[in-house]
């Protein structure tokens, strides 16, 4: 019985990481990461091959597929960069745990159709998850249940993004203010559609508020961990600081509920610097 959890990086100046290397350190903390550099281009196959190296093979990646594909071409006529994203990427092998497909707020119910066409053509033998921002899929029963529709038809799981924490209380900091201009505010939803569910969980400066939010995370965790489901949780804070160490706590309470699950690995110690 596995747990995956991460962040939505692998480098950040407030972690204490070693000069080289950074995705092995960062793999010794968590055992999943959003990988959202290949959002704004698509990486060579020897970068991958890198990541892939400096990773355990029972690593997630959750690969989010290039702006060109669902932002600027809308999901549409992109077969060709498609297919040369899938080569990129394929060093990444069993670690390569699903293609993102996150599309913008624009992206409405109109436009399912595109999103239809584009699973229903999309390559076999690799796991999709999508996710929506437009306020419909959210607010209106009707066509939330056309995007299960859509997505059931091909075993696709929709990635909810938890806001919901982040603003239960106005901004405090910088960060958070930056956070309430850029997140999307919808609701909170709790329906896994495949047995591999993905949820990104983000919450606010405060470490206690944070934790008091995602009670009914682990709540939900736990069920679906008994449910023979093999969820992937992502922890995000308006700056990310406290983030990696807020995915090794969530780990940690989730198996305090349930002792048979596989433990996270020990995080590699960081040397100090020297001066020689």
């Amino acid at each position: 019985m596995r747990l995956h959890v991460g962040c939505a990086q692998w480098t950040h100046p407030g972690w204490p990481q070693p000069s080289r290397e950074k995705l092995r350190w960062y793999a010794s903390w968590c055992n999943a990461v959003e990988s959202n550099t290949t959002f704004y281009a698509t990486p060579s196959p020897a970068t991958v091959a890198n990541w892939a190296a400096q990773t355990p093979p029972d690593f997630r990646f959750v690969v989010k597929l290039p702006q060109l594909i669902t932002h600027e071409r809308r999901l549409t006529n992109v077969e060709p960069e498609l297919r040369a994203f899938l080569t990129a990427i394929e060093p990444l092998f069993s670690r390569n745990h699903a293609l993102w497909i996150q599309l913008p707020a624009a992206f409405s119910p109109t436009d399912l159709g595109a999103l239809a066409a584009f699973l229903h053509k999309a390559p076999e033998g690799y796991r999709y998850a999508v996710e929506v921002r437009h306020r419909a899929f959210f607010d209106d029963p009707r066509v939330a249940a056309n995007l299960e529709q859509v997505l059931a038809r091909v075993d696709a799981e929709w990635i909810p993004f938890d806001t919901v924490t982040l603003f239960q209380h106005r901004p405090t900091s910088f960060a958070e203010r930056d956070a309430w201009m850029k997140k999307p505010r919808v609701v909170r939803r709790t329906r896994a559609l495949t047995a591999h569910p993905i949820v990104r969980y983000i919450g606010r400066d405060d470490v206690r508020q944070t934790v008091e939010g995602w009670s009914y995370l682990v709540d939900l965790v736990v069920r679906w961990l008994g449910e023979g489901r093999s969820p992937t949780v992502f922890l995000h804070t308006p700056d990310n600081v406290e983030a990696l160490k807020l995915a090794r706590r969530f780990h940690s309470d989730v198996r305090s509920r349930m002792p048979g699950l596989d433990p996270l690995p020990e995080p590699i110690e960081t040397d100090p610097p020297t001066l020689f």
